[in-house]
């Protein structure tokens, strides 16, 4: 593999590990979608994905997801172990996107967009200006030492 390649190359899995996968191409865009299919998908206000790469250029490393064709015109790819939504495409196309919280690195692409906008819920603009605190403080405030987490590394 060359430098060029191995700089695009991004990795991501599943909350577990039993699931893997690679981009050997960058995504030229992402987004973040609040339609309401997607709210449901990802249990939260909602989703961010990066935008599709050729499939030919995508590649599960371990294991594969659990498939659920959410509409007509996609299919979403999740953990069947862990639950984490980890890919959609649009039936009949040859694109791919992954989630960009499943990615090892989700800080390296960032959203260029908004979708699904008659869905925003109503307090999602204000969510900057709340009050915020790191991890570490919120355990020491429920009086937790440690997490303990179980997840799967952001590496192979």
């Amino acid at each position: 593999m060359s430098a060029v390649e191995a700089d695009d190359r991004l990795t991501g899995g599943c909350q577990c590990g039993a699931v893997r996968y690679r981009l050997t191409a960058r995504p030229t865009a992402a987004s973040i979608c609040h339609c309401r299919m997607c709210q449901k998908a990802g249990g939260a206000p909602f989703m961010a994905f990066t935008g599709g790469v050729r499939r030919e250029r995508f590649v599960f490393t371990r294991g594969a997801p659990a498939i659920f064709r959410s509409s007509k015109i996609a299919e979403r790819g999740f953990c069947a172990l862990s639950g984490t939504p980890l890919t959609y495409r649009l039936i009949g196309r040859d694109r791919i996107s992954v989630t960009l919280g499943s990615l090892d690195r989700p800080a390296e692409v960032a959203p260029t967009e908004q979708l699904g906008v008659e869905s925003v819920l109503p307090w999602f603009a204000g969510l900057a200006a709340l009050p915020a605190s790191r991890t570490e403080n919120w355990l020491k405030a429920i009086n937790v030492a440690e997490a303990g987490s179980r997840q799967h590394p952001d590496h192979d």
